[in-house]
């Protein structure tokens, strides 16, 4: 496993460079990038279409830079500064612990001070280049795809707080121990949420900007189901704990890979299992039991799944089919995968049920309702 993108590096180079970045970050953030590619494809074809259009503002240029705008890119300047000195003179502790240098109160003051005045200066001196004698309000064209660099910005603040919610109230005796650590912690997040609060967020904006939520909607389908797979690789890669149950049944093929059917994740970055004999580090620990390797499993169905959403969004004309039926993909998928997955197992009324496997068999449903209403009303939705 490669907890850091330096073990990586080492593995392939045999070099040590001590980075300050994690897999599974480098892999979430590869997510978003996938995501806004196939987000941006599909606002460019639907408004090509016809079913989106620009929309018209009113902006003014030519004005100064205000005193709120200068004292706000001062404030986030010295935020910048304030821990990237820190992080720089305190650099090996920044590799070995990224997340506590991040999240800890410390900082360098003069770093905070001299990045407060550069981003000031900075704002200050772009606004005073494009000073007009007088400012003046002119009209200008917004295309939907525009929207994207705001939508990414809320799906991730959102997302990230939304799959922080959902795991640690899966996982709710640790949150009770230690709910200030399982908050501000980077690992440990539950898909579901980040879907919901995050698409609750996109909707939110896209509304605003004259984007009905079915266009909007079908719009994401693909992109989500592309980011969810590029996301599962960073889970694999870095062994985050999603892996699923002990597996010591033979293998099917014995040209199938020991690790794509049963994998104890050595050096996992969650630290479970067994201490490895004469490893030396942070990350010495392997499962000592061979277990599913389902992240991996996730990687190659959610892809299949993004081939098949991005070939039918040709054939679909109904707003609201399309999403619906990535809802049934998304939920079928998960379903399945938790039934080899280890979990927390919630008991009502005799029936044990993970949390992941109430909310994709709700997410089916729900599809299948999504597209039963957009069939049926296929007429009506055609000038939707």
């Amino acid at each position: 496993m490669f907890p850091t993108v330096s073990h990586f590096i080492e593995y392939l180079f045999g070099v040590q460079v001590p980075l300050p970045f994690n897999t599974f970050g480098v892999f979430v953030a590869l997510a978003f990038i996938a995501g806004y590619w196939a987000f941006t494809q599909e606002f460019k074809r639907k408004e090509a279409l016809g079913l989106l259009h620009p929309i018209k503002k009113m902006v003014t240029i030519g004005k100064p830079a205000t005193t709120a705008e200068l004292a706000s890119n001062a404030i986030f300047g010295f935020l910048i500064g304030y821990k990237l000195v820190y992080a720089l003179l305190n650099y090996k502790l920044f590799v070995s612990d990224a997340q506590t240098v991040l999240l800890s109160l410390k900082g360098n003051i003069l770093g905070g001070l001299f990045f407060a005045g550069l981003f000031a200066y900075w704002d200050h001196k772009e606004k005073n280049a494009h000073k007009l004698p007088k400012p003046k309000t002119v009209e200008v064209t917004q295309h939907p795809y525009e929207l994207m660099g705001t939508l990414i910005v809320w799906a991730a603040v959102w997302g990230f707080l939304g799959a922080k919610i959902f795991d640690n109230l899966e996982h709710w005796d640790s949150f009770v121990k230690d709910p200030i650590g399982s908050l501000l912690s980077f690992s440990g997040l539950t898909f579901y949420g980040g879907l919901i609060c995050g698409g609750a967020a996109v909707l939110i904006i896209a509304r605003r900007n004259g984007i009905k939520p079915l266009h909007m909607l079908d719009i994401g389908g693909p992109g989500m189901m592309l980011a969810y797979s590029v996301g599962r690789i960073g889970c694999h890669m870095s062994g985050d704990g999603d892996w699923g149950i002990a597996n010591l049944n033979p293998k099917p093929f014995n040209w199938l890979p020991d690790w794509l059917w049963a994998y104890t994740y050595p050096n996992n970055v969650a630290n479970e299992g067994d201490p490895i004999a004469g490893c030396v580090g942070k990350f010495c620990n392997e499962l000592p039991l061979p277990v599913y390797p389902t992240p991996i499993y996730e990687v190659i169905v959610a892809f299949i799944l993004f081939l098949i959403l991005w070939r039918l969004r040709h054939l679909i004309k109904s707003p609201g089919t399309m999403f619906g039926i990535y809802l049934m993909m998304n939920g079928t998928e998960r379903f399945f995968v938790e039934l080899i997955r280890v979990n927390t197992k919630y008991d009502v009324a005799g029936i044990q049920f993970t949390q992941a496997e109430l909310i994709s068999l709700l997410l089916f449903l729900s599809g299948l309702a999504l597209v039963f209403y957009s069939q049926k009303n296929k007429t009506k939705l055609a000038t939707y």
